[in-house]
């Protein structure tokens, strides 16, 4: 596949998505939203991709959307943003659905879009120098990319408030002891070490993933009983209709290494 503002490779079941603008700060513009759409629904509907890496080209990850362009809009800035959220967040969607987890490797500094990116990851990996803001009010916007979604769940309601009006700078620790990332690395280690996790996930029962990435994102929307209905449906499907869990009890049953295929 081929993209005017990513890279895109894919080998043994593991699909590696770099931000490719680092003379524009990694920022997001209409192009990299559809771009990002894109590449997006074909991880999801591609059966061979297990898991899936973002990452970025340059010293930061991606410093939020394209303000430059923005500028350049005039009167029509409205119609572009509305452009861009269309596409951006059919992104975000499929990401957050889609049965590949989704490991992000943060080479640098994430804002605004950026942290949004950040935030959808199932597992983070954050480089040592990295900073995390969110950005947005400092234009006299609001948050977009899901950042008003995943933000309060993961901080709560009253730090998201916090953090979205005054823009504090974090470190790459701060953001760990605050649940935003996974862990931090050194600064060299950040794709080699997304990489092993991929490599690690691609490997396991990528329709039992999915499940989990859809439970967990459906959790704090769902009353008990609705959420425990959807457990009790997603296990039953995985029995029924996966190759992967009849592989997983067999194998433990057999006191040996289950040998998953993702279907």
């Amino acid at each position: 596949m081929e993209f005017k503002t990513l890279k895109y490779a894919f080998a043994d079941g593991v699909a590696e998505i770099t931000l490719d603008r680092p003379d524009a700060a990694n920022a997001l513009d209409l192009q990299m939203s559809l771009d990002l759409a894109k590449v997006a629904n074909h991880c999801d509907a591609n059966p061979a991709v297990r898991a899936v890496i973002l990452t970025a080209t340059g010293k930061l990850f991606c410093g939020g959307g394209d303000v430059m362009s923005f500028a350049a809009a005039g009167d029509g800035l409205g119609e572009l943003v509305r452009d861009m959220t269309t596409a951006f967040h059919s992104a975000v969607s499929r990401f957050t659905r889609m049965n590949a987890p989704l490991v992000v490797g943060v080479n640098g500094t994430a804002a605004g879009a950026g942290l949004s990116m950040v935030l959808v990851g199932d597992i983070i990996v954050s480089a040592e120098s990295a900073k995390y803001t969110v950005a947005y009010t400092g234009i006299g916007a609001a948050p977009d990319g899901s950042m008003s979604f995943f933000l309060p769940r993961i901080v709560g309601a009253l730090k998201a408030k916090q953090m979205i009006l005054m823009n504090p700078r974090l470190t790459a620790a701060d953001a760990l002891a605050a649940g935003l990332v996974t862990e931090v690395v050194a600064d060299d280690q950040v794709l080699a070490r997304a990489r092993e996790i991929a490599r690690k996930l691609a490997a396991g029962p990528t329709q039992s993933h999915g499940a989990v990435k859809r439970l967990i994102a459906d959790t704090f929307s769902n009353s008990l009983e609705t959420q425990i209905e959807m457990e009790a449906r997603g296990i039953a499907h995985l029995a029924e209709a996966t190759h992967d869990m009849k592989e997983g009890v067999a194998a433990f049953a057999a006191k040996r290494t289950p040998t998953f295929q993702g279907k």
